[in-house]
């Protein structure tokens, strides 16, 4: 059994995040998608302002998976939350438990900075649901996604600035 290993992502560790969030999309069948670059990475997580932070896992020192997130809040609770935008395995690392010590880490961090919940979406066919389900996570079935981007999203900003 290889030793797993949690840690902070570094800047010095933005080629493998990307690396990483690429097999993400390839395994969702969204790599067409993918516009992250090396450079956004380093600005928006370890930049003056960070916008997320990072675990990155390893597999007897090799990349073995990454939980990207960030904190959100809860107006209802009055506390923030951790919202996980990200959370991938590498193939020849699934089984060896990497997914649930990246979310028990992750746990850890919610709890530490009293943080109420911790959050992340799921793909409908993803066969981690289980998974998900087995540690404890609850599929809120009343919420519904929406997103606005591109050009509804400048239509709209449009719209306010006229």
């Amino acid at each position: 059994m290889p030793s797993i290993r949690i840690r902070p992502a570094e800047a010095s560790d933005a080629p493998t995040i990307v690396r990483l969030v690429r097999e993400l999309a390839a395994y969702e069948g969204l790599l067409d998608q993918v516009r992250l670059s090396e450079a956004d990475v380093v600005r928006d997580g370890f930049g003056e302002r960070p916008r997320f932070a990072c675990l990155l896992a390893e597999a007897d020192g090799a990349a073995a998976g990454f939980a990207l997130y960030f904190e959100d809040y809860s107006t209802f609770e009055g506390r923030p939350g951790i919202f996980v935008e990200d959370l991938y395995v590498c193939e020849a690392a699934r089984g060896l438990g990497v997914g649930q010590q990246l979310l028990a880490r992750l746990a850890c961090i919610t709890l530490e900075g009293d943080h109420r919940r911790l959050d992340l979406m799921v793909l409908n066919w993803n066969p981690a649901r289980g998974f998900y389900d087995r540690l404890g996570f609850k599929h809120s079935a009343e919420w519904l996604p929406y997103r606005l981007s591109g050009e509804a999203l400048a239509r709209l900003a449009g719209d306010a600035l006229r």
